[in-house]
């Protein structure tokens, strides 16, 4: 350099103001010399080394875990659902409730070891109780609610030992709002973006398709004047539901895209449609056979759209970074302006 030398301690006798002009001088002078010049530094996209996702996605199977996550709820759902009609001495419907609950638990108990692979997978969940864990508690509540509704269904099935039967129904009655909820905590309590943002209004979501799903069971099933329970479940479900799930989406921002966008918008598009309209078909077909039928068929479709809607966009908001950088830049400027 002509007028300044490298030292160890940087250039000494240099004149920045006059040989290097920086800053917004710099760069008006640059843009007066190349007024044609395109930036060169790419809009920022959200990637990870490799191209490789920041979280890894859940690897269950789409039917095993959403049909799990489904027949738990219809399972929850119908347990209440034949506590209140055995209690209002409606034998039509506690019936069909009984055999509902215990055949969606027990399909949702083979979804569920049908997943991880082998019987002693779940059996080994059972070593410890750990109350923070949702999963642990979910695995021991099953394990209480599955002989109920077992019990249960027998005694309505055989006849015999009515008392028994009695008691496991209002038992598993206790235990059905838990049952039918308690898979939203589960997911919600990942790193998924869709499912974790969701946790607030996602086990109440849940709840409502529960309701949905046992009532549209019921109303397949059970004689017209013994079904007005099932039909004020219905209306009352897909409200709870519905509205639930728009707030949620409402709520969460960002991570509420993937269940705006391909399959999972589909799903949960079908499954508003039919549970709004089978809940008002409800409505309709107090006396109607043919409409409970169809309304019953709508309600339990409609629920099975919802939870497999939910499973996929939460896939898909694992397989997309920006769903996870986005909301933690947008939470860290909100500390630090």
């Amino acid at each position: 350099m002509s007028e300044s030398d490298v030292t160890r301690d940087g250039v000494q006798g240099a004149r920045p103001g006059r040989q290097a002009p920086t800053g917004a001088h710099a760069g008006r002078r640059g843009r007066r010399r190349r007024r044609g010049e395109q930036p060169m530094v790419p809009d920022a996209t959200f990637s990870s080394y490799y191209g490789k996702p920041v979280l890894n996605k859940p690897t269950w199977e789409p039917l095993d875990i959403a049909g799990y996550l489904y027949l738990g709820g219809l399972a929850g759902a119908s347990s209440l659902l034949a506590a209140g009609a055995e209690a209002t001495g409606r034998p039509g419907l506690a019936a069909p409730a009984k055999l509902g609950a215990a055949g969606a638990i027990s399909l949702s108990l083979a979804a569920l070891v049908h997943d991880l692979g082998r019987p002693a997978r779940f059996l080994n969940m059972l070593r410890v109780f750990k109350p923070t864990s949702p999963m642990s508690v979910g695995s021991w509540l099953l394990s209480g609610y599955a002989p109920l509704t077992l019990a249960a269904a027998a005694t309505e099935v055989t006849g015999r030992y009515r008392l028994l039967g009695s008691a496991a129904t209002a038992a598993s009655a206790v235990l059905g709002p838990a049952v039918a909820t308690y898979t939203a905590v589960l997911i919600s309590d990942t790193a998924v973006p869709s499912w974790h943002e969701g946790y607030r209004e996602l086990p109440f979501v849940f709840a409502g398709s529960g309701a949905t799903a046992a009532s549209g069971l019921a109303l397949l099933a059970t004689p017209a004047a013994e079904a007005g329970p099932a039909r004020r479940m219905a209306v009352l479900g897909a409200a709870l539901e519905l509205g639930a799930f728009r707030s949620m989406k409402r709520r969460i921002g960002l991570a509420a895209e993937p269940y705006e966008q391909g399959r999972p918008h589909l799903l949960l598009r079908a499954a508003e449609l039919l549970t709004a309209g089978g809940a008002a078909l409800a409505l309709l077909g107090a006396r109607d056979r043919r409409l409970a039928a169809l309304a019953g068929a709508a309600l339990l479709t409609g629920s099975a759209a919802l939870r497999f809607g939910v499973f996929h966009a939460g896939v898909a908001s694992a397989e997309d970074p920006k769903y996870t950088v986005v909301p933690q830049r947008e939470r860290l400027t909100s500390r630090h302006p």
